[in-house]
């Protein structure tokens, strides 16, 4: 095979581990499988090492360095899905926004958006393929790099927590220049959360039309609203969001599983359940045999240990990891932490939380 080649999206090597996906639609599993939010990150060395001295958007925007580095926690820890390297926002840099990514201050929009008629100053028509085709060609490529390993997620921000940057201009301890908006202004953030839906629903199709066999949309900034917020400005647009791209996937004779983790929305548990997808990511604030009632066994769950219980020493990182798992059961389960992994982690850490997954979720499948 060419070097061309690995950038056409067609004969990929044969998938070798399915857990994942087995897990996603609630079947039975050996083991449970293991993936960790943020995996290609900064706590790993050889991540730091390959980002040294570079701008970040732009390495987004190399489908090289991307499958670079989304294979780099597979070469160290035996994870049973893999996720694209790309970040949320490059949607709306999509959409005509300029966002930099500045140290020490992370992700930053030099021109939010502040009052509705600044919707003007965005692109009335997105051209998904064109725009983004960097993340579809990253995509490919990793999944002929993977070589059947574990499946290869897809991903994208929800509406919500992406309008939400949009107007704060960044990071925000209380998102209030967004959520006056959703008071103030709710005709034009309805007008903005529908076009960002419909560039996500583009976008998510051309990542599994190049290789994703898995999405998870992340709606980050969900525990910034109250129950009523959401159901008016989150909910409508994730649903539509599954509904839409599971149909268009249905046409074409695909089924690819979609994952929902709505960070802090404990109150949004049973709506989630029922809103399309296949799986709903859970934080680390909620108790598993609670959400396990709650949402009925109508959905497989993910999530949802501390990330900060990855420093603690291994043996009791073990302990933790085997109450989650008898909490949740091991079937339709996917274990991960309940958000990212965080810079200052320890590798062997997080080999240690890999490694008591699998060992736990094996005992307890024979003690079944």
């Amino acid at each position: 095979m060419s070097k061309n080649d690995l950038i056409i999206p067609k004969d990929f090597p044969e998938l070798k581990n399915d857990a994942f996906l087995r897990a996603a639609r609630g079947e039975e599993t050996e083991h449970v499988p293991v993936w960790c939010m943020r995996q290609a990150g900064r706590y790993l060395p050889e991540f730091r090492k390959s980002r040294e001295g570079k701008d970040f958007f732009e390495t987004c925007q190399s489908p090289a360095a991307c499958c670079e580095l989304t294979l780099q926690p597979l070469r160290r820890f035996p994870f049973d899905a893999a996720i694209i390297f790309s970040d949320i926002l490059v949607v709306p840099q999509a959409m005509g926004m300029d966002v930099q990514m500045v140290p020490g201050k992370g992700p930053t929009f030099p021109e939010p958006l502040k009052e509705p008629e600044d919707l003007q100053r965005l692109r009335a028509k997105v051209d998904v393929k064109q725009e983004l085709d960097y993340v579809f060609k990253a995509i490919t490529l990793t999944r002929h790099k993977i070589e059947g390993k574990v499946p290869l997620i897809g991903f994208t921000g929800a509406p919500w927590t992406l309008m939400s940057y949009m107007i704060e201009g960044g990071g925000s301890p209380t998102h209030s220049k967004a959520k006056r908006w959703l008071y103030r202004h709710p005709e034009a953030s309805h007008i903005l959360l529908g076009r960002l839906t419909d560039v996500i629903v583009e976008y998510l199709l051309g990542q599994v039309a190049a290789g994703a066999q898995a999405l998870q949309v992340f709606e980050s900034h969900a525990g910034i609203l109250g129950p009523t917020e959401f159901k008016d400005f989150s909910l409508p647009y994730l649903r539509d969001i599954a509904r839409r791209v599971k149909d268009k996937l249905k046409e074409n004779g695909q089924d690819v599983p979609m994952i929902v983790f709505a960070k802090d929305a404990h109150y949004g548990l049973e709506d989630l359940s029922r809103s399309g997808y296949e799986v709903v990511g859970l934080d680390w604030t909620l108790d598993p045999r609670s959400a396990r009632e709650r949402t009925g066994g109508k959905v497989s769950l993910q999530g949802n240990m501390d990330p900060c219980a990855l420093y603690a020493p291994k043996e009791r990182i073990s302990e933790i990891v085997k109450k989650m798992l008898e909490g949740f059961g091991t079937k339709g389960y996917i274990a991960n932490l309940g958000h990212g992994l965080y810079p200052d982690m320890d590798p062997e850490s997080v080999g240690a939380f890999v490694d008591a997954v699998h060992q736990h979720s094996k005992l307890l499948n024979k003690q079944i």
